[in-house]
């Protein structure tokens, strides 16, 4: 008898382990990267200056970082990111990758396809009410892009919008400011 009730507890203590283990794992990092609710896309489209990344290999020592969006007529986005390599003299290289918005409703998750037929994961997790700036996260939690309608941003947003992609679950360890110098 005694030994069936050592059974039945040790199971239970088994199984507390192995749930512990479970919702230890579970951490925002694993959760779902949510989007806005919903994106105004024709608001959306035009010049976004890229502030800071975790960047990607071709955006390794980068300036004057610019995604620019376009609607269309198929619902499709033609993008144009550009940049200077190397410095602010450096060559500029361009690269057009499509977006395919993924979810309609909030047209916040975006596949982008820069080699057929494989669409990267592209979410729109925030965006200021003016539509100034935005952030863009994958739900890897791999890369993330700050960027905003004009080159310079302010601390106090640049500090909270650092604050925002920290809590979505990314390493701001990683993240680098984009040095951007346009003539006037």
């Amino acid at each position: 008898m005694e030994y069936i009730y050592y059974m039945k507890n040790l199971n239970k203590n088994i199984f507390a382990f192995i749930v512990l283990i479970c919702l230890s794992s579970c951490s925002a990092h694993n959760r779902e990267m949510e989007t806005i609710e919903y994106l105004d896309i024709e608001r959306f489209m035009g010049d976004w200056y890229v502030i800071a990344n975790i960047p990607t290999f071709l955006e390794k020592n980068i300036f004057n970082a610019v995604e620019k969006y376009t609607l269309d007529s198929d619902g499709t986005i033609q993008t144009e990111f550009s940049f200077n390599k190397g410095g602010f003299d450096g060559e500029r290289k361009s690269y057009k990758p499509r977006g395919f918005i993924k979810d309609t409703n909030s047209n916040a998750l975006w596949g982008m396809q820069f080699i057929w037929p494989i669409k990267a994961d592209f979410r729109v997790v925030y965006v200021a009410n003016d539509y100034s700036y935005t952030i863009i996260a994958r739900n890897k939690r791999d890369y993330v892009w700050l960027m905003s309608r004009n080159p310079e941003m302010d601390e106090e947003t640049y500090s909270q919008a650092i604050n925002f992609i920290e809590e979505i679950g990314y390493d701001i360890d990683k993240i680098v400011k984009v040095p951007h110098q346009w003539q006037k």
